[in-house]
């Protein structure tokens, strides 16, 4: 695979058959997230037990990625099934209401009326609705149309500029994380955080739940509130991994704002050594149509050239009409826009200090390899921790990754440039780096003649414990 930049795919009714799950796979999907906002607990594990068995066959590690609903700020339901609001009529957000009409709406949201006041404005349906709060009486939520439109059952609410006291975690978030852990999800998104807390919590869950299976999942956090802004370097050391939420994001800080926050954000990310997903209506129209518009194409492109390690497609895979199109369409951009990227590594390292042995020795293959032109680095590692390093500079050879550890193989397909591979380790060195040697060119990564950085830890093994690079070159 030449592409270093990753797909996430979400699958749903579109893309859950055996058939089309193998197919956007091979057409290069590397995380495949399960949206736990629709389908119940048995739903999950028997995806999850697809995509384990599909990703096996197709000879691919495959990372599942579990995507928490967290709180449900929704209107209710209406009679007949939707309203139209036009603009200028009066309309009431009522808690108390059971069944809503063209003139009250009641709310999943019962305390909504408690975190408003008047002169705020509430978006529903993504922004497509705007309505202004004259008042608050009690239960109801007296609004004037500001914007109009169709509104149906169950659509979301946003505060502008952001506000609501919502917890980032429900109930049904906690029973969830139960399930995700039970089959052992790789990544956890909690959606909605506000602030480092909220992913300590969900971490602390997490690591509970999967203690019976002897595991821990990285987790991404979705950066989706206007809160969520000033706290996110406090966010991202809490976290794995950002994701880039750029529909809920865009409702409460206004779509001009997003793309300068997305560039920031990827940033950020990098500076900080954690990975990030770059999501939201990417390939939004090839949910109907069999390619995609230009400006999808420069807006996923764009995102490749920020450094995001993923981009992601929600809608277009779980319930579009051209699922493996849209992936093989997005991987080709990926592809295209690498071939431009800017190499800077130099300018990484100005002004940079290395305390860690490991992640001086990470540096250093990065270094050497680029300026010797090797073909590939190569990273023995336990936990990642090497490979995720590497990953955070730009450069044109590819980094493979070789861990016995299937936990941290799955982890490493979301690192960007990094090409994870199963491995058992000897515990002779000399033997471990032959061994590496020899399934690298069984795969066709290197061949004879092709130089190479290697690093690994002595004694084998010990996770952190990277501490030396050597240069080789393939003689047989």
């Amino acid at each position: 695979m030449s592409r270093a930049t990753k797909i996430v795919a979400t699958i749903g009714p579109a893309s859950s058959s055996p058939e089309v799950l193998e197919r956007i796979i091979r057409a290069g999907v590397d995380v495949v997230r399960l949206n736990f906002s629709h389908g119940n607990a048995q739903d999950h594990i028997d995806r999850a037990v697809l995509v384990r068995d599909t990703a096996k066959r197709c000879g691919r590690e495959v990372a599942i990625m579990a995507d928490l609903q967290g709180p449900k700020i929704r209107v209710g339901k209406f009679t007949g099934g939707k309203i139209l609001l036009e603009k200028g009529s009066r309309f009431t957000l009522d808690a108390e209401c059971e069944l809503g009409n063209a003139d009250i709406a009641g709310l999943d949201y019962k305390d909504l009326p408690s975190d408003v006041k008047q002169g705020d404005r509430l978006l529903l349906n993504d922004g497509l609705i705007v309505l202004a709060v004259d008042a608050v009486e009690g239960s109801k939520i007296i609004t004037t149309v500001v914007i109009g439109g169709e509104l149906s059952n169950n659509k979301g609410i946003n505060k502008q500029g952001g506000g609501l006291s919502a917890p980032a975690l429900t109930a049904k978030d906690m029973e969830d994380i139960r399930t995700a852990m039970a089959f052992q999800a790789d990544y956890l998104a909690v959606s909605f955080p506000k602030s480092a807390t909220d992913m300590e919590l969900a971490r602390q869950l997490a690591n509970v739940a999967g203690a019976a299976h002897g595991h821990k999942p990285a987790l991404i956090a979705k950066i989706e509130r206007a809160e969520a802004i000033p706290a996110l370097a406090e966010i991202l050391k809490a976290s794995d991994g950002i994701m880039v939420a750029r529909g809920d994001l865009a409702v409460e800080v206004g779509n001009a704002a997003v793309p300068a926050l997305q560039k920031r954000m990827i940033r950020m990310a990098r500076d900080m050594d954690r990975v990030v997903i770059t999501a939201t209506q990417m390939m939004e129209s090839m949910i109907t149509n069999a390619v995609p518009t230009r400006a999808e194409v420069s807006d996923v492109a764009n995102a490749v050239l920020d450094g995001t390690d993923a981009v992601m497609l929600s809608a277009e895979t779980a319930a579009g009409k051209y699922p493996v199109e849209t992936v093989e369409a997005m991987a080709s951009i990926c592809v295209e826009a690498e071939r431009f990227e800017e190499m800077k590594l130099e300018r990484d390292f100005v002004d940079k200090s290395f305390t860690r042995i490991d992640h001086s020795i990470a540096m250093a293959a990065l270094f050497t390899a680029h300026h010797l032109d090797c073909k590939a680095i190569v990273a023995l590692t336990e936990s990642g921790s090497t490979a995720l390093w590497m990953s955070r500079h730009r450069v044109r050879m590819p980094i493979y990754a070789l861990s016995p550890k299937e936990s941290s193989v799955r982890r490493m397909t979301l690192y960007r440039n990094v090409r994870p591979v199963h491995m058992q380790f000897s515990n002779d060195r000399d033997e471990a780096l032959k061994q590496a040697e020899i399934l690298l060119v069984k795969n066709h990564a290197l061949a004879i003649g092709d130089s190479y950085a290697i690093t690994c830890g002595e004694p084998m093994g010990a996770p952190g414990g990277t501490n030396m690079l050597k240069l080789m070159r393939v003689n047989r």
